[in-house]
């Protein structure tokens, strides 16, 4: 399925609202979305929320042999998914051009800039190395794909605990959680990506663009950095020119920006490890907040049933006494009567569309009556008329002239009796169908 396309009112809607320094969302030039963050239940797997763009993150391991020429390194492997889930242009099972992109770009942001200490993963130098796998779905499009799922990436190696193993010659042990404490991933520094959208061929600079900003944008620049101001990666399409200013401009918001967004990960990795240590809630379920349609369970709240009947009492006794009513028989019809206090019965009568109903049915009925005796009256004319003159055929003098006298014309058997039937037959059907509904 096909996106919807933006139609030209909303293009230049959008337009003239960048050219005023207004966005739809309310944000200035360079404000950046809230970040929110959650974890699951177990290691490596998060959720990060990019104003309403999601992407959940989720890690795994396991032992495989090593690349031939990388013999004592381990392998990161990072893969994205655009399910039609997150939006319905998306189709399942198909490499679109932006899923390379942002495919490509996420490994550059992550592999590339050895954020992670692949070393440390090796097992067995040439047989036996970890694979890190990660793997990131979209859940909801909202615009910015790029920074949510390079945010989401990097937190969830960070919250990641791999097994541990021992070697005893040839023989390789792994350890379940339960037998020895999980090993975190060596992490050098942790890469981010802040996007850039153009407009105007460069003139007008938006950070973070939504879906419909990113629908209009000219290009788009891409700058990954860490909080050690040191750029992994930048990319830049759209097929604009920009220019040295405005590149450095860009790559020192992207300084500031980095360094909040990995402050709010650090803190979002310590309160989830003090709270697992503590053995409160953690994970997802910590997100659920109470008091919703949503929440699976629900604080109890404690019911003090002591002295109950001594309540009740008091409740009683100073409540006022109710007044007395002396129920008086009415009565409607012969056979029926009402006692008490309430509204009349009004089982059998009609209701106001049945009486309209039957009062169009009579005034059609009398109509049709009218026109008939009218039809009658003028037949019965036309008929006196003629036997006063006689018919000539024809009044020639070469012809003889013929005269013929006027037959006596039957008169019509229809009029009082049919109507007299059709009235008689609607009453019956129109008694009918009001005993029918007076019944339901």
């Amino acid at each position: 399925m096909k996106e919807t396309p933006l139609s030209n009112c909303e293009r230049r809607f959008l337009l003239r609202a960048i050219q005023e320094r207004k966005r739809l969302d309310g944000r200035q030039c360079y404000d950046y979305r809230n970040v929110r963050i959650s974890f699951g239940p177990e290691r490596g797997c998060c959720v990060v929320e990019l104003g309403k763009t999601r992407v959940l993150g989720q890690v795994s391991c396991e032992l495989v042999p090593p690349k031939p020429n990388r013999a004592t390194e381990g392998i990161l492997f990072c893969n994205l998914e655009l399910s039609p889930m997150a939006a319905p242009g998306f189709e399942p099972g198909r490499q679109s051009e932006l899923l390379v992109k942002v495919n490509r770009l996420i490994e550059r942001c992550l592999r590339n800039s050895k954020c992670i200490d692949t070393e440390s993963l090796c097992v067995v130098a040439g047989e036996k190395v970890w694979q890190i796998r990660v793997d990131l779905h979209l859940l909801n499009h909202d615009g910015n794909i790029i920074d949510a799922a390079s945010i989401a990436g990097i937190v969830a190696l960070c919250h990641f605990r791999r097994p541990d193993v021992s070697v005893q010659g040839k023989e390789i042990t792994v350890y379940s959680p339960e037998e020895r404490d999980p090993v975190p991933l060596s992490i050098h520094h942790m890469p981010i990506c802040v996007s850039f959208a153009f407009f105007q061929q460069g003139t007008y600079l938006l950070v973070d663009p939504n879906e419909r900003e990113e629908r209009v944008m000219d290009g788009l620049l891409v700058i990954a950095m860490n909080k050690h101001q040191e750029i992994c990666t930048i990319q830049s399409s759209g097929g604009i020119m920009l220019l040295k200013d405005q590149v450095l401009r860009c790559s020192k918001i992207t300084a500031v920006k980095v360094a909040e967004i990995t402050e709010l990960i650090q803190k979002a990795l310590e309160n989830d490890q003090k709270v697992r240590k503590e053995g409160g809630k953690f994970g997802f379920a910590e997100s659920i907040s109470n008091q919703k349609i949503t929440a699976f369970k629900m604080d109890s709240a404690a019911v003090d049933t002591n002295n109950v009947e001594e309540q009740a009492e008091e409740i009683i006794t100073k409540a006022d006494p109710p007044s007395e009513v002396f129920a008086k028989p009415i009565l409607h019809t012969p056979g029926t009567a009402q006692i008490g206090e309430g509204i009349e019965n009004t089982w059998g009568e009609l209701e106001e569309s049945e009486r309209e109903e039957a009062a169009e049915e009579e005034g059609e009925s009398s109509a049709t009556a009218f026109e008939c005796q009218r039809a009658e009256t003028e037949d019965t004319s036309m008929m006196s008329e003629a036997k006063d003159e006689p018919i000539v055929l024809s009044d020639s003098e070469e012809e003889e002239v013929v005269i013929l006298e006027p037959q006596e014309v039957p008169k019509k058997t229809r009029p009082q009796t049919n109507l007299k039937q059709e009235n008689t037959s609607k009453k019956a059907f129109n008694k009918k169908r009001r005993k029918k509904r007076a019944s339901r």
